[in-house]
């Protein structure tokens, strides 16, 4: 076997095909073997010197559901690991997502009744508001994230108020009613709202009356980007926002489409969003990048339920290592350009990373 060491007198060089020009003798070496990619990954050491990425129990969001009574914990079939909380559990759940060194969650309000008008999404003693002023008393160093969508509240399941006459959502109107619930959530304590329901001019209405009435300093997390996917059932399973007719195509992302994503990404932040949010994250990790690269601004990606149940799934059967699995998946999501990630995953993820 030839030996490539750099001691060794260069090799005869072989008869050139007729025709072909030959290489002077002095002309400089290949790249290999001089160079070895794989030197600076022989130890953990070694590879953690160059590692471009990082993934930490900081870059980590942990949705929760938050449902009326008392010593509830409901748990949610499509979901291993996840249940609808009564207050008082949640406000323990909390504590321990914070002791996994996870900062921040987002909160869901599964409420006992729902109307046409969603009127439960703004009501300051609603399941939200009430939840938010429990977890800032017993956590105040948690930064506690609300969603402002009707789709959870409304009756008939779409996130905004269903025109008369029509199957279809109507937006203006719809966006009054999110202004609203996104003042109730920054009474009651929210650090940040975050409106999911994709109608056009939501986040400017949302800025105008928070500024209007006195939370200048509550930001805005934009669900910018928000697809209409096939990922998001095993979470309309948990906050009962199947819609009852239609889908969501008439006011979420076509799938198909990347450019349209940097344009709503570009609006949002030009109507006052302090960051914006891909929604589902895997299957738009090209989204994700785009936007960042588009915007500059930061950039959140959701790894929805969807994501997380398929990891769930294919550990619970042997068929992947499911802490190697997931935390490549998450490390995915920060390659791509995502400076936060909510996950389900979360506090799982981060006792795993510490």
């Amino acid at each position: 076997m030839p030996s490539y060491g750099h001691s060794q007198k260069r090799a005869k060089r072989a008869r050139p095909v007729e025709g072909t020009p030959t290489p002077p003798l002095n002309s400089q070496p290949m790249p290999f073997p001089s160079t070895r990619l794989r030197r600076l990954r022989r130890t953990d050491a070694l590879r953690g010197l160059v590692r471009e990425t990082e993934l930490t129990p900081g870059h980590l969001i942990q949705p929760a559901f938050v449902t009326a009574g008392e010593g509830v914990r409901d748990e949610v079939a499509s979901m291993p690991g996840i249940a609808r909380l009564s207050i008082s559990n949640l406000v323990e759940e909390a504590g321990e997502i914070a002791a996994a060194g996870v900062g921040a969650l987002m909160l869901f309000g599964v409420p006992s009744v729902k109307d046409d008008f969603g009127t439960g999404a703004y009501d300051d003693e609603g399941i939200v508001q009430m939840a938010v002023r429990a977890l800032k008393d017993a956590h105040p160093d948690l930064v506690v994230v609300t969603d402002v969508c009707l789709c959870e509240y409304t009756s008939h399941g779409h996130c905004g108020v269903i025109r008369e006459g029509s199957a279809e959502v109507d937006n203006d109107v719809t966006v009054e009613l999110l202004a609203k619930t996104a003042i109730s959530h920054a009474e009651a304590g929210a650090d940040a709202v975050a409106p999911s329901d994709m109608m056009d001019g939501r986040v400017g209405s949302i800025r105008h009356q928070l500024d209007e009435e006195g939370h200048s300093g509550v930001p805005i997390v934009a669900y910018s980007a928000k697809y209409a996917s096939a990922y998001y059932g095993p979470f309309r399973d948990a906050a009962g926002s199947t819609p009852e007719f239609g889908d969501r195509r008439g006011y979420q992302m076509d799938p198909a489409n990347a450019a349209e994503a940097v344009r709503e990404a570009e609006l949002d932040l030009e109507e006052g969003a302090d960051m914006l949010m891909v929604k589902p994250a895997l299957p738009y990790l090209d989204v994700v990048r785009r936007v960042k690269e588009a915007t500059g601004a930061p950039v959140a990606a959701y790894h929805v339920s969807g994501e997380y149940s398929m990891l769930k799934a294919a550990a619970a059967n042997g068929w992947i290592d499911e802490r190697a699995a997931t935390l490549e998946a998450l490390t995915s999501i920060r390659r791509a350009g995502a400076d936060a990630i909510v996950t389900y995953y979360a506090k799982e993820a981060a006792q795993w990373l510490r």
